[in-house]
């Protein structure tokens, strides 16, 4: 299969079952283009995640654009990019056309309720893959990222956590329908494009972003509606940067969606475009690549508070507990691709919802 092709179906396939948000997105990538296609080394997978959190914009979404690059050049930017999104996006459209018409979102809990423990569990043996080679059993490194974590949990903006990371491994290199109003489509692009090169890290800090262009800059939509917007955008599969399709469906229709998609994820093709040359480099760097270093364990450290955190919320009895288990069993021991993993989820949540 040409390389273009197998990055459109990889793509495409994870734009409909990567549920659970960036920790989980970054997690099935590295099991399909690490584990499963031997596409790249953990080591340069770590590189481009490192990256990818480095830059504004969606760090799961830039990922999967890092890697159509580095499988099919220039064009499978454009395709890698185009069929994670584009799948996400148009779910989200439909939900929002729901919400403009019946003013509620379609309940999805049934199936999230045997779906989300798989993500945990794949969150997880992604960690246990990767830690390795980017801990490169250096104490050094295993404590940035056990602080890296700890500010984390504290809640730590994500960009400062990467970068004093990044510092600190640096420093210590040397030592081991509805409508509000008629809003201009011009405009709702710009607006969007705005919040797309300014959000660091993942869609997880994107709500405080929209709040303030969108409820009270602009006073487009209601504090329910962001709400409403954000909670669809973590639900669906695909990036949570989605958001800017439900709010754009819900202020223009369908040519407001596609304009806030469009909008909100084009920063981050640009910007990818700008910096993967650089990446190879950065690494010949002896400065930069510990630099790197830092920033890269940070990103798993920050991965394993967002599982903690999804974990909590995740594994609330026997049957999300057996679940987990069995699905980390299944990844980890079988390589069971992980979109069987999420139908089985969803198969648990349904059948758990009738009984």
């Amino acid at each position: 299969m040409p390389p273009l092709a197998e990055v459109a179906l990889v793509f495409l396939r994870l734009g409909v079952t990567a549920f659970g948000g960036p920790a989980a997105h970054v997690a099935m990538m590295e099991a399909e283009v690490v584990q499963r296609r031997k596409w790249m080394t953990r080591e340069r997978f770590l590189d481009l995640f490192g990256a990818a959190n480095l830059i504004p914009g969606p760090s799961s979404s830039e990922l999967a654009v890092f890697i159509g690059w580095e499988r099919a050049g220039a064009l499978g930017l454009v395709v890698a990019g185009v069929c994670f999104v584009l799948p996400a996006a148009l779910i989200t459209a439909a939900l929002a056309e729901a919400y403009v018409r019946y003013q509620s979102v379609p309940r999805v809990m049934g199936v999230l309720y045997g779906i989300k423990p798989v993500v945990i569990a794949i969150v997880v043996s992604a960690l246990v893959a990767l830690a390795p080679k980017a801990l490169k059993s250096s104490p050094r490194l295993v404590a940035i990222a056990l602080l890296a974590a700890i500010a984390s949990f504290f809640r730590a903006d994500a960009i400062f956590v990467l970068a004093g990371a990044g510092v600190l491994a640096l420093a210590t290199r040397s030592f081991e329908s509805r409508a509000y109003s008629f809003v201009p489509l011009p405009l709702l692009f710009a607006t969007f494009a705005k919040v797309g090169a300014l959000v660091f890290g993942s869609g997880y800090v994107l709500l405080a972003f929209l709040r303030d262009e969108l409820v009270v800059r602009h006073a487009w939509i209601d504090e329910r509606t962001l709400i409403d917007a954000v909670a669809v955008g973590q639900v669906t599969p695909g990036p949570v940067f989605t958001t800017a399709t439900f709010i754009g469906y819900v202020l223009r229709g369908g040519p407001g969606a596609a304009v806030a998609t469009i909008g909100i994820f084009l920063p981050g093709f640009v910007m990818v475009a700008l910096v993967r040359r650089y990446i190879s480099k950065i690494r010949e760097s002896p400065n930069a690549s510990a630099f790197f270093d830092g920033v890269n364990v940070a990103s798993l450290a920050l991965m394993g508070v967002v599982a903690l955190d999804l974990g909590r919320s995740a594994i609330v009895d026997l049957a999300t507990c057996a679940t987990a288990i069995v699905a980390f069993a299944l990844v980890v021991r079988l390589r069971v691709n992980a979109t069987w993993l999420v139908a089985g989820g969803a198969l648990v949540g349904l059948l758990h919802g009738r009984t």
